[in-house]
C-alpha cells in the first residue's frame, strides 16, 4: 500500500484561518493556535453585532418618529396605538422615513391616528 502524505490539507486549512485574521496584532494574525482562539472571539462579536444593530436601527426608528409625532402634537405612544387601532400596519423603519422624506403623508396618518 502507498503512503499518503497529509500535509497540503492541514495547510491549506491553517491557510485558510489565516487569511481571516489577517490585520490582527501579534500572533494573533500568524500563529495558528492564537490566530484560532481569536478569530473565535471575533466571529462570536460579529454575531453579537448583527443583533445589537437591529436593536440600535429600532431604536432611531422610534426616536424619529417620536420627532415627529410631537410636531402633529401628540406622543409617540398615541401615534402608534391610534394607527393600531385604525388597522394601519406599518413598520417603524417606513414610518420613519415617511416622517422625513414626506411629512405631509405623516401628518395625514398621525391625524387618523387621532381621530382613532
Amino acid at each position: 500500500m502507498s503512503r499518503v502524505k497529509r500535509g497540503t490539507v492541514t495547510k491549506k486549512r491553517h491557510k485558510r484561518l489565516l487569511k481571516k485574521t489577517k490585520g490582527f496584532w501579534g500572533q494573533r494574525k500568524n500563529i495558528f493556535k492564537r490566530a484560532k482562539e481569536t478569530l473565535l472571539r471575533a466571529m462570536a462579536f460579529a454575531f453579537k453585532g448583527r443583533k445589537l444593530k437591529k436593536r440600535d436601527m429600532r431604536a432611531l426608528f422610534i426616536t424619529r418618529i417620536s420627532a415627529a409625532a410631537k410636531q402633529h402634537d401628540t406622543s409617540y405612544s398615541r401615534l402608534m396605538h391610534g394607527l393600531k387601532n385604525a388597522d394601519i400596519a406599518l413598520n417603524r423603519k417606513m414610518l420613519s422615513q415617511l416622517a422625513i422624506f414626506e411629512p405631509e403623508a405623516f401628518g395625514k396618518l398621525a391625524e387618523i391616528a387621532k381621530q382613532a
